[in-house]
């Protein structure tokens, strides 16, 4: 199959493409940049700017455009560039699909989709929470509408935390946890929607792979745990004591908006899509997936 894909240079997008061309799957990098090889293709999202050539033939878009949503303590302007960088490459590309005719567009979201749920379990079926990320996500997945409306085949991956170790979260807090300075974040209770980077990855493959896929998809493993059970868990990974607690104010304080909303509250996600359409998890439990991401 031919895979376009844009943001293929973060962890999630460059495990991919070594995962789809260790498949024998074709496939183009859209970068901003002169392209450095004939596997390339510039493009220049913010002026909606795209080689039509790079699509002809495509079997699929996979999207996953947008800075990272903790990388900076939000301000008014980052806040914006965290909203810009997704919707604006969406809405670029949904319509580049839906004018090539490409059958197929996956494109990236985030269980923040829910907002806090509490104890609540949600699946794909739960409408949209309340907050800052939970606009977001529902503005980026509206910007695929010009694809679905046209026919293609449009899959939202809403994702949880990627734990790998290769980096991302767990490349920050790995060396605190081997240092014993690990702990539980507030009240512990807030749930953690977690999912393998094996498992990411061999879901989007799964999705391009298989026509049963469609609509929104939680990107979570299937045993949701609290941010306590997760504290647990790497403790045990690591194999050092994690006793510390870290108050709830100490972190809006530090980290500011984005602690209350991603840090101190979360989605109790299940992922029945992925289920539904037969997908079979590498890593069922927190315990699995964090004794391959910190490779103990």
């Amino acid at each position: 199959m031919r895979v376009v894909i844009a943001g293929s240079s973060g962890l999630i997008g460059t495990a991919l493409v070594a995962a789809l061309r260790g498949r024998s799957h074709d496939v183009t990098r859209l970068v901003r940049r002169a392209p450095a090889g004939p596997d390339e293709s510039q493009w220049d999202p913010s002026r909606g700017s795209i080689d039509t050539a790079t699509l002809d033939g495509a079997d699929a878009i996979v999207n996953l455009c947008g800075v990272g949503i903790g990388d900076k303590r939000w301000s008014g302007a980052y806040k914006q560039l965290v909203r810009d960088s997704r919707i604006a490459p969406t809405e670029v590309l949904a319509a580049a699909a839906a004018d090539a005719g490409v059958p197929t567009l996956i494109n990236a979201s985030g269980v923040n989709f829910y907002g806090d749920t509490g104890d609540r379990v949600v699946d794909e079926s739960a409408p949209v929470g309340e907050g800052f990320l939970a606009e977001v996500c529902r503005d980026w997945e509206n910007a695929t509408s010009r694809a679905s409306e046209a026919g293609v085949r449009t899959i939202l991956l809403r994702s949880g935390v990627v734990l790998s170790q290769r980096g991302g979260m767990l490349g920050k807090l790995r060396p605190l946890y081997l240092f014993a300075l690990g702990g539980r974040l507030g009240s512990g209770r807030q749930y953690f929607p977690w999912i393998s980077l094996e498992d990411e990855i061999g879901a989007i493959v799964h999705g391009i792979e298989n026509d049963s896929l469609r609509g929104p998809v939680n990107m979570v493993g299937p045993t949701p745990v609290t941010n306590a059970q997760f504290n647990s868990a790497m403790s045990r990974a690591v194999h050092r004591p994690a006793p510390w607690v870290v108050p709830g104010f100490a972190l809006k304080a530090v980290i500011g908006e984005f602690a209350e909303e991603a840090i101190l509250t979360g989605p109790r996600a299940i992922p029945k899509a992925l289920e539904d359409a037969g997908y079979t998890f590498e890593h069922n439990t927190i315990g699995e997936a964090l004794r391959v991401a910190v490779g103990s």
